[in-house]
């Protein structure tokens, strides 16, 4: 029975630190601006489109 029992206990710590880490990953995308969110999204559109602007231009054959 004390199995059962200990398997509980590690249940609800692991329900409550899987809370923790989303509580604090949703505190961090709230404090980061529509602003910031679109310069982000520019870069990476750049920085995929390679250095002359065309998609797929860093690759090498």
């Amino acid at each position: 029975m004390k199995v059962w029992k200990w398997l509980g206990v590690a249940g609800v710590a692991g329900v409550a630190a899987t809370g923790a880490v989303v509580v604090r990953d949703q505190r961090r995308r709230a404090q980061v601006t529509p602003e910031e969110v679109r310069d982000r999204l520019h870069e990476r559109l750049a920085a995929a489109r390679g250095p002359h602007g065309r998609p797929g231009d860093d690759r090498r054959s």
